[in-house]
């Protein structure tokens, strides 16, 4: 009979070490939430209107004014609904902060919308970088700025200088 000692295959899975960070991911789009709900409000008002122009008691039925009154309420239908169905296709890029490879990518979108590598730099080839509340700026080792990308939140901020701050200057 043999004996075997178990507990040592568990010490060596359980103590191994894997990095544990996720990766970040920053887009460079403006504020577009708010001009989409703004076509979409107007959208709306635009098909209430074309409807409305005919509900409207005093409005008037000549037979002169009623293919005026139709092409306009039809503009406004199409119009209307074009505007709620809206959808953006932005070709900014995105900035794609990979933890295992240790570099970063820039990625953006080509006419089929998939996203292509557009530049890739690894974290040791950086110059440094330096967090303001909303911003980060990245610069080059000749201390020129290779690029400045906002940030959403606080989370991905401490995220970001989580990666970076191994091999990466963070200025104050």
């Amino acid at each position: 009979m043999t004996a075997m000692n178990t507990n040592a295959f568990e010490e060596s899975a359980t103590s191994a070490n894997y990095e544990k960070s996720v990766p970040v991911l920053i887009a460079f789009a403006p504020n577009w939430k708010v001009r989409m709900v703004l076509a979409r409000v107007l959208g709306a008002f635009l098909i209430v209107m074309a409807f409305s122009m005919w509900l409207v008691a005093g409005s008037a039925m000549a037979a002169e004014v009623w293919p005026i009154k139709l092409a306009a309420s039809l503009m406004f239908l199409l119009v209307g609904v074009s505007l709620l169905t809206i959808q953006l296709l932005d070709a900014r890029p995105d900035a794609y902060f990979d933890p295992i490879r240790r570099e970063v990518r820039v990625l953006q979108k080509n006419e089929n919308g998939r996203p292509q590598t557009v530049l890739r730099r690894s974290y040791d080839t950086l110059g440094g970088a330096r967090f303001a509340d909303d911003q980060v700026e990245l610069y080059d080792v000749d201390g020129s700025l290779l690029m400045k990308l906002p940030l959403q939140s606080a989370d991905v901020s401490r995220a970001l200088k989580g990666q970076l701050s191994g091999s990466v200057t963070i200025f104050a």
